[in-house]
């Protein structure tokens, strides 16, 4: 990309690699430089978190803000009755609205911490796109919205094309999600003045169609941005871990768990993560991100405490990092481990190793643990575990043990007060 950005926020996406693509980089570096920008994210309440794979995108609102505009958080109360079909694979199980409801309030908690919301010209709007949504009336929909959609375009998208060509199917539900999505542009505009919309690089097709219904509708000049499909250097997608999603709630995935994740990163990743994820300056994420050998590792702990302060805070980052000091340096138990507190009832006359592994998270089933054992990666207060069979109680348990899978995941357990 040749394009040089006069606006701050364009400068930033490029500098620190968010930049996919842009559907007019000149009109939007205008606007930009014009005034504030409102620009929204839409995010589907799949689940009760939002988990590291929506960090980008969530690091784009907070730099949207940062460089003198409004960022829009948009749940998807009523987008996600119908699911994102997008480069899936098959249809999204169907939730009810009382469990997208319980899973909006979760996914809310994250934002306040990237984001200011207040009644300033840059503060952060919370919506939820039901609001227009629910009550639609399917003729008058079909009527005004539906006759401005080509099914022969809507076919030629990427995330349509590659679901069909597996000659999997796509219902027609489904096959609605984009002119939703699209309408929702239009409204934003309508109601909020929202210029751009920006989203990672599989939602191109869905932002390209709102552009289109918003020129068609109300004959305004609207911009979409997107973000890289991150995977990891060694090709997983980002924002999974062995244990599954690394998830944004604090009540998911302990902070100890969420800063252990970014240490982990590994050599290839860190420069570029520190760009996307932190505010270091650009030259400093560099200069970290070219180290080598035994000092990458430091490289790694200024990752993982930046990532960790702006979620978490500043307490919970330096908690993590003398809890990884003690477990791994020191050999000690550490206080900020992720804990399971086993009740008298759980304890019953003994629980078996087996059993607190799973419980301790280190592993899914109980064959995953006994595997565990059986190949030395289990230890018991840093001692390998050798007994598959072994039982504890109460006398066992009387000061709190510590479970280790690896040389890098560890859990305490004790008994409840």
């Amino acid at each position: 990309m040749t394009y040089h950005p006069k606006s701050e926020f364009m400068n930033v996406m490029m500098a620190r690699g968010f930049l996919a693509d842009c559907t007019d980089y000149q009109g939007l570096d205008e606007a930009l430089t014009a005034g504030v920008v409102p620009a929204y994210i839409g995010f589907d309440a799949t689940a009760k978190s939002l988990h590291v794979g929506s960090l980008i995108q969530i690091m784009m609102l907070r730099w949207l803000q940062k460089t003198g505009h409004k960022p829009i958080t948009l749940m998807g109360g009523g987008t996600t009755k119908v699911g994102d079909p997008s480069f899936r694979a098959d249809e999204r199980p169907l939730l009810t609205p009382d469990q997208i409801d319980a899973n909006i309030g979760g996914i809310k908690q994250v934002f306040a911490a990237y984001v200011d919301y207040d009644d300033s010209p840059t503060g952060a709007l919370m919506l939820n796109n039901a609001e227009w949504l629910d009550d639609l009336k399917y003729l008058d929909f079909l009527r005004d919205i539906g006759r401005h959609f080509s099914v022969n375009r809507m076919l030629s998208f990427e995330s349509v094309k590659s679901r069909l060509d597996r000659e999997q199917s796509l219902s027609f539900l489904e096959f609605n999600y984009m002119i939703l999505q699209a309408y929702d542009f239009l409204e934003l505009n309508r109601r909020y003045g929202c210029l751009l919309q920006m989203g990672g690089s599989d939602q191109w097709g869905n932002i390209v169609n709102g552009i289109d219904l918003t020129r068609r509708v109300l004959d305004h000049e609207i911009y979409g941005l997107t973000s890289p499909l991150l995977t990891t250097s060694d090709g997983k997608k980002m924002g999974k871990s062995q244990d599954g999603a690394v998830w944004l709630n604090a009540d998911m995935c302990a902070p100890y768990t969420f800063w252990q994740f970014w240490r982990n990163t590994t050599d290839a990743d860190t420069g570029r993560f520190l760009k996307l994820y932190t505010e270091l300056p650009v030259d400093e994420c560099e200069r970290l991100g070219a180290l080598e050998g035994s000092e990458i590792n430091a490289a790694k702990i200024i990752l993982a405490n930046e990532v960790t302060k702006l979620l978490h805070g500043a307490d919970a980052a330096a908690a993590a990092e003398a809890t990884a000091r003690e477990v791994f340096e020191k050999g000690g138990i550490g206080d900020d481990l992720p804990t399971v507190s086993l009740s008298a009832s759980d304890l019953g006359d003994g629980i078996s190793i087996v059993q607190l592994i799973v419980k301790a998270g280190l592993a899914k089933s109980g064959k995953e643990a006994k595997r565990l054992i059986a190949e030395n990666g289990a230890r018991l207060d840093d001692t390998p575990l050798t007994d598959a069979g072994l039982l504890l109680d109460a006398a066992a348990l009387a000061s709190p043990i510590k479970l280790s899978a690896g040389k890098k995941r560890h859990a305490l357990v004790k008994l409840a007060d």
